[in-house]
C-alpha cells in the first residue's frame, strides 16, 4: 500500500451447492493470490481419502465441537449433512488487524453466520452450476458417495440455491480457470474499498495541504 495507509484484511466467504466447484476454485485462489490464506474449520465428520489434519480441516469427536462451541470459541458454526462444522474466532480476527484476507469455503448457514458477527469484514460469493445435469454428472464423476447419499446432496444443492440473492457476487462456473478470475477481481476491487484503507483520511487532508 501507499506509504501512510495500510489496509484492514477481509473475509471472503465462497458458497455453493456441493459439486459445484467452490473448493476446486477455492484451492486455485489460493495458488494464484498472494496475501490470503485459508480458514480451516474445525469438523465432526470422519476425514477423506486425501485429507489432512491441520491443512484442509480440524477433525474433532462431538464432545469436542460441543465443548468449544460452549466457550464461544467459533465465529460461525453450522450443521451440515448431519455433520457440525466451526470456524475458529481468534486466529481470523488476528489475520484481518494484520492485513491479512482470510478465505471461507462455506455454505449459507456459515455465511449468514459471518455477516452477522462481522459484516464490515465480509464479502460473500455464491458458485452456481451451469445445469443442474451438469451439478449431478459433478457430483456422479466424484464418486464419493452412494446413491442415495448423491440423491440427498441434489435435493439440498436445491435448497441452497435459492439462497443466491443474499450474496454480494454471483458467479456462474461454466469454466474453472474463468470462474478463478472472476473471483480475483472480486478481490482485488474488494481490497480497494474505502472503509478499508486505514489512513486514507490523514493521507488526503496531507495531499491537499501541499
Amino acid at each position: 500500500m501507499t506509504r501512510g495507509i495500510q489496509r484492514r484484511g477481509l473475509m471472503l466467504v465462497l458458497s455453493s451447492p456441493s459439486g459445484a466447484g467452490k473448493t476446486t476454485i477455492a484451492r486455485r485462489l489460493l495458488e494464484q493470490e498472494k496475501g490470503i490464506e485459508p480458514s480451516i474449520s474445525h469438523t465432526t465428520r470422519e476425514k477423506r481419502k486425501g485429507e489432512k489434519e491441520g491443512t484442509d480441516y480440524h477433525f474433532v469427536g462431538h464432545d469436542e465441537f460441543d465443548r468449544m462451541r460452549a466457550q464461544g470459541a467459533f465465529l460461525e458454526w453450522a450443521v451440515v449433512f448431519d455433520h457440525h462444522y466451526g470456524t475458529t474466532r481468534e486466529p481470523v480476527e488476528r489475520a484481518l488487524r494484520e492485513g491479512r484476507d482470510v478465505l471461507f469455503d462455506v455454505d449459507w448457514q456459515g455465511a449468514k453466520s459471518l455477516r452477522e458477527e462481522a459484516s464490515d469484514d465480509v464479502v460473500t460469493v455464491f458458485i452456481l452450476p451451469p445445469s443442474m445435469d451438469a451439478l449431478e454428472k459433478r457430483l456422479k464423476d466424484r464418486a464419493e458417495d452412494p446413491d442415495e447419499v448423491l440423491q440427498r446432496r441434489m435435493r439440498g444443492a436445491s435448497s441452497e440455491i435459492r439462497h443466491w440473492i443474499e450474496y454480494d457476487y454471483v458467479v456462474i462456473n461454466h469454466d474453472v480457470a474463468r470462474s478463478v478470475e472472476a473471483v480475483r477481481a472480486i478481490l482485488v476491487a474488494e481490497r480497494l474499498r474505502r472503509s478499508r484503507l486505514i489512513g486514507l483520511k490523514n493521507f488526503i487532508h496531507n495531499l491537499l495541504a501541499t
